[in-house]
């Protein structure tokens, strides 16, 4: 049988603990930023879905936000297509939400032409 110095810990007295995604963004400055981040762009999202049309809302996710600039994802161009007509308006509600929103982006999640259909 090997016995263990005193410096040393043995295996099993190790214990790993679970945390919560808020205790993890608490502990850390960069997820904590990202957490904060992903909140607000959800908010904004919720901020302008009674300004969307109903067929056009399941198209639409909230994205990344960069500086001035906040990114709606759509699922296809379609959508992105009727979207554009709402831009002004949709920038121009947030900002009297209070946010600092100088421009919303698209980023259109359309298969490509050359993957197959799963």
């Amino acid at each position: 049988m090997r016995q263990t110095s005193a410096h040393m810990t043995p295996m099993h007295s190790r214990r790993h603990f679970a945390i919560s995604l808020e205790q993890a963004a608490q502990s850390s400055p960069m997820l904590s930023k990202l957490v904060g981040q992903a909140r607000e762009s959800n908010a904004r999202m919720k901020a302008i879905e009674p300004l969307l049309p109903l067929g056009l809302r399941q198209s639409i996710q909230a994205g990344p936000i960069e500086g001035e600039t906040w990114c709606l994802i759509v699922k296809h161009t379609a959508a992105a297509a009727k979207l554009r007509y709402l831009l002004p308006s949709l920038e121009a509600h947030l900002r009297t939400k209070g946010w600092n929103v100088a421009r919303i982006r698209l980023k259109i999640l359309s298969a490509s032409p050359w993957q197959s259909p799963a």
